[in-house]
């Protein structure tokens, strides 16, 4: 694949799990593909990535399976 930042065939999608919100409104979506480029080193979302992700926010109540998780806070 072709990194859009440094024009590499080295960019390779992974999967990963991204929260957003905080607090009692935090929510975590999982499997959102990330674009690593092992050449620069750089991560991204494509555009019909964030799309998505917009699109999930919008109907979160619709699509969400409530789990629930330890926390632990950085000191």
């Amino acid at each position: 694949m072709i990194c859009a930042l440094c024009g590499n065939d080295t960019a390779r999608i992974r999967r990963i799990a991204r929260t957003y919100g905080k607090g009692k409104d935090i929510f975590v979506i999982e499997n959102v593909p990330v674009v690593t480029c092992s050449h620069c080193g750089e991560s991204y979302l494509d555009a019909k990535t964030l799309h998505e992700i917009e699109s999930i926010k919008h109907h979160r109540k619709s699509l969400e399976i409530k789990r629930s998780a330890p926390v632990v806070s950085f000191a």
